[in-house]
């Protein structure tokens, strides 16, 4: 039985949980850390960290070497922060830890040692004098004042304002603050004063002089190196630190410092020596760098050694593995925490609760870094920390407790208020009110509780499963929830409803490539619920939006798949999936797609011959249909495209997978593919083979159409048709032509090596004008001789006109043309046929042999594009296939003047319905051009229409044209010499009343 106070804590965590800004324990976001703050005078106060968050906001307080701190006018809280006035080094020197507490629990954040930075003054007594031979050694003792903080040490020399410099010879130790002067000398007699700085508060204090003087009565001899500082013989040095080690040595003469490893190693790249080789660091220390070093002094006397060892220190500093995480529990259940920190050397661990060492009980154990609480009550509710830690700190690790009691509550996980099953199914019903303690769970149905039966079951989390549901199953259930602290239930409501089935399944067909089905889908089911219908390709839910092949047709209870224009992507597996608020149900079926054949695969090239290449391949995909026989296919760089060709077998049958191609052209660079065909069509190609080319023979294939005749006198000229590349069957082809007189027996043969060739000319002048000749023409290449051509005759060159034509004569006809006319000559004085006649003109003073050449076939010719005013000399003579006859004499022209190169101006028309009126000023010639004989009108409807042309002797005309169109008209002059200069297009544009002045 509870307590009233328990039942209180218990209604008000509960009213905790409800708020919406969630109530916590405090959490630290800033910590005190390791601090070394300056005393100075100017700013007499120190802040130390700490702030923490938390729901209520914590308060705070301060620990310093474990007691507690009573705020004061030294001390003072500014929120979490801890504010010391006016420190003192030894009073508020120590290890503060800082406190937060809320109504959740307290926390102690970790250990920070915090010290004060000072220095203080050298005592101010004199210093006794030190008395020194010439060439001993003297050490002068600095004696620091009481100081904390990293310091410095320097020595002044009789007052001088910059500092004594070190070298062979001095040397200042920053470990002991000493002087040594390894050698006395005449010149460091004086007064010197130790210097210490303060590296942080850079206070800098300086001791009594002490003073050095020369004893006279004697000279110190020369003795062997005694090393006065030296470094210790084992070195513990972190991972990444910088280490120095200080090595010196008195002796007489002046020692020389020298550093090296004892293991024989060299020294590492990125040491410093320094102060002439007094001191050795080493940054950034790595395992490499550790080991045994040497400082060896030597001079003329002997030498001495100084040895140490620098041993790795792996410091891992502490960090978490595992951490704890705030735990929200029921009363009664068992707490389970666990830390793990890692660190060298291995850390220990402590358990805190609200800040205080956790008391152990039989039911609290602590094991290391867990903690296991049996049985928790709300006492044990808090904030926990684990702590870790080793010689080299601590850590810590926070984490609330928080214990919560409750009766049963359903309010934010009632059971399901309706539940729609299929008969002979199976239905949960989960009941998972929030309880602390858990709740015990029974069920009832209406006012019965149900017990476990062959088909009711109430799992160990109260779930209720129910399985082969029948109609009488249907009804209210309630699920009952108890604990120590009350009693709660919540109900739901099961509807059974028929099961839906798949009463006209899709069936597994075969069809071919663009043919188009359906697959049916009918369902039977309960007639309160609305199926819904989807289809699945391949295990991919079909989007009948994104598919064009695909339509879903049918009515309320159907859903049939409409598959158009099939291709070979749609063989699949189809699935049917009806989907209702109750149940789904499925059905699957196989559509076998039958297409062309795919391509064949590796396809390779056997052995070759001048006219046979052997294949193989292999089989590509049938696509349901197998394979009836394959055809191949051949390209050449002189055919057009891929050719069927000729094969061993003839046809090659669908199990067959290599065939010889015969009939091949020597010589011929080839490219293959295999094409497969079935029942349904032809696939596709296979990829192409290699190109290979076919081995050279003699050539099989004879010129064709020989002919030949023409040339000139003397010359038998023979022509024929070349032999293509791909029939020249091999390298260093050519052509051997034969040719002897009609009537004689032996053949004259020549061989011409290009096999571009197509004419022979053989000339010999003593052969008569069309003489008869037996010829043929030869092939061959480098493989041998090939067929000729049949013999066929061909005539001799004839011989050129023997005379002249004659009643040569010619008129001017302008300023730029002359037509010339002649008789034919007679048909006697040529060997052959005339072909036509050659005219030269050419200007007085010019040479026949640079005339121009007009060549007609009939007896008159028109030169034009001559110059006007100029005379000409004309000569005509006869052409035939052998060339041309004798000229005749030249006869004499003159071209007409030139015709006037002034335009008509100022022209002036009139437009009116259809009539054009235009005027224009007359046309005066030059002395030099011909006169003016009349005027040329041409005209036509915008720059693409039919021209028309009106001749007139007056300065005026009257054009008739269709109203309604754009016209341009230009205007020139005529004369004997030709046409003039024109004015010009003028526009006149299509409106019905217009003159040049509108």
């Amino acid at each position: 039985m509870l307590l009233p106070w328990e039942l209180l804590i218990l209604l008000s965590l509960k009213d905790c949980f409800a708020e919406r800004n969630i109530r916590h324990g405090p959490v630290f976001s800033q910590e005190p850390s390791d601090s070394i703050f300056p005393l100075s005078f100017e700013d007499n106060k120190v802040f130390i960290n700490c702030k923490a968050k938390g729901n209520p906001a914590p308060y705070y307080k301060w620990k310093v070497d474990g007691r507690d701190i009573d705020m004061d006018s030294n001390y003072n809280l500014v929120e979490g922060n801890l504010l010391i006035n006016n420190p003192h080094a030894t009073h508020h020197g120590g290890v503060y830890q800082c406190i937060a507490t809320n109504a959740f629990g307290t926390i102690v954040s970790r250990e920070a040692k915090v010290q004060f930075a000072y220095l203080q003054n050298f005592s101010r007594k004199p210093r006794n004098t030190v008395s020194v031979r010439e060439g001993q050694a003297v050490v002068l003792l600095c004696g620091p004042p009481p100081h904390n903080g990293e310091i410095k040490y320097s020595w002044v020399f009789n007052g001088r304002p910059s500092f004594l410099l070190q070298d062979t010879r001095r040397f200042v130790s920053q470990r002991t603050g000493n002087l040594y002067i390894a050698k006395v000398e005449a010149s460091d007699v004086g007064n010197y004063t130790c210097v210490v700085r303060n590296m942080m508060t850079n206070a800098t204090v300086y001791s009594s002089p002490t003073p050095v003087e020369l004893r006279r009565d004697a000279v110190m001899a020369e003795y062997e190196p005694k090393i006065e500082v030296q470094f210790p013989e084992s070195l513990h040095v972190a991972k990444g630190s910088s280490v120095k080690l200080e090595c010196f040595a008195l002796g007489n003469p002046v020692p020389a410092i020298t550093w090296r490893r004892t293991d024989g190693n060299p020294l590492p790249g990125k040491i410093k020596i320094n102060h002439s080789n007094g001191v050795l660091e080493i940054p950034y220390f790595r395992p490499e760098d550790a080991g045994a070093y040497e400082c060896v002094a030597e001079n003329s006397r002997g030498k001495n050694v100084a040895k140490g060892q620098l041993i790795f220190q792996n410091v891992e500093h502490l960090h978490w593995v595992q951490t704890l995480k705030d735990a929200h529990m029921a009363i009664e259940a068992n707490l389970q925490w666990e830390c793990r920190a890692s660190g060298k050397p291995k850390p220990v661990y402590r358990w805190l609760r609200n800040g205080e060492p956790l008391v152990l009980e039989d039911r609290i154990l602590v094991e290391g870094g867990r903690l296991a609480v049996s049985r928790i009550n709300l006492l044990d509710s808090g904030m926990y920390q684990c702590l870790a830690e080793n010689e080299h700190g601590a850590i810590y690790a926070s984490a609330e407790l928080k214990v919560v009691a409750s009766a049963p509550d359903f309010s934010k996980s009632l059971v399901k208020k309706s539940m729609l099953i299929q008969r002979g199914g199976e239905v949960i019903m989960e009941c998972r009110p929030h309880a602390s303690p858990r709740a015990s769970i029974s069920w009832r149905r209406g006012g019965e509780f149900l017990k476990d039966s062959k088909r009711q079951t109430i799992m160990e989390d109260g779930t209720l499963r129910i399985t082969n549901i029948s109609k009488s199953d249907g009804g209210r259930y309630t699920c009952v929830a108890r604990n120590p602290f009350g009693t709660s239930s919540s109900t739901g409501t099961l509807v059974v409803k028929e099961p839906t089935k798949i009463t006209v399944p899709p069936l597994s067909v075969d069809a071919t490539v663009g043919e188009s089905i359906v697959l049916p889908c009918e369902v039977s089911r309960d007639s309160s619920l609305d199926p819904t219908f989807k289809w699945f390709f391949n295990g991919k839910l079909v989007d009948f939006n994104k598919q064009d092949h695909f339509e879903m047709i049918g009515g309320e209870s159907a859903g049939d798949l409409m598959v158009r224009n099939i291709q070979l992507k749609h063989s699949g597996k189809y699935v049917c999936m009806v989907h209702t608020v109750v149940d789904s149900v499925s059905a699957a079926a196989d559509l076998i797609v039958r297409g062309p054949p795919g391509a064949p695969e590796g396809l390779m090239v056997g052995e070759i011959t001048d006219s046979t290449v052997q294949l193989s391949w292999g089989s590509g995909p049938d696509n349901h249909s197998p394979v009836t026989t394959y055809t191949i296919q051949a390209r050449t760089p002189f055919s057009i495209g891929w050719q069927a060709v000729r094969t061993v077998p003839d046809s090659v049958p669908g199990q067959m997978f290599h065939a010889t191609v015969i009939d091949l052209n020597p010589w011929v660079d080839y490219e293959f593919r295999v094409v497969a065909i079935n029942n349904v069509g032809v696939g596709e190609p296979s990829m192409q083979s290699k190109q290979i080319r076919t081995k050279a023979a003699v050539p099989e294939v004879a010129p064709g159409n020989v002919s030949g005749g023409g040339g000139r006198r003397g010359e038998l000229v023979i022509q024929w048709e070349p032999i293509p590349e791909e029939l020249q069957n091999g390298e260093e082809f050519g052509y051997i032509v034969a040719f002897r007189p009609l009537g004689t027996n032996t053949w004259k043969q020549t061989v011409l090596a290009s096999p571009d060739a197509s004419r022979y000319t053989f000339r010999n002048d003593s052969i008569p004008p069309l003489s008869q000749f037996e010829v043929k023409v030869g092939v061959y290449n480098n493989k041998g001789e090939g067929p000729s051509s049949h013999v066929v005759v061909v005539y001799s060159a004839e011989e050129e006109p023997s005379v002249a034509p004659s009643r040569v004569w010619a008129r001017t006809l302008s300023a730029s043309e002359i037509e010339v006319y002649w008789e034919p000559i007679p048909q006697t004085a040529s060997s052959g046929k005339i072909l036509g006649y050659e005219v030269l003109c050419w200007e007085e003073g010019v040479q026949e042999s640079d005339a121009e050449m007009v060549k007609v076939t009939d007896t008159v010719a028109l030169l034009s594009g001559l110059m006007g005013s100029t005379l000409y000399l004309i000569s005509v003579r006869a052409q035939n296939s052998a060339g041309a006859g004798p000229s005749s004499p030249a006869v004499k022209v003159t071209t007409k003047k030139p015709p006037p190169s002034q335009p008509p101006g100022n022209i002036e028309w009139n437009l009116t319905n259809s009539k054009i009126f235009l005027k224009w000023e007359h046309v005066k010639a030059m002395g030099n051009e011909s006169e003016v004989t009349g005027y040329k009108v041409v005209y036509r409807q915008n720059w693409l229409g039919k021209t028309s042309m009106v001749e007139t002797n007056r300065t005026s005309v009257e054009l008739q044209v269709p109203s309604g169109e754009d016209y341009l008209i230009e205007i020139k002059a005529l004369s004997g010499g030709g046409d003039g200069s024109s004015s010009g297009p003028i526009r006149i544009p299509k409106m019905s009343s217009l003159n040049s002045n509108g």
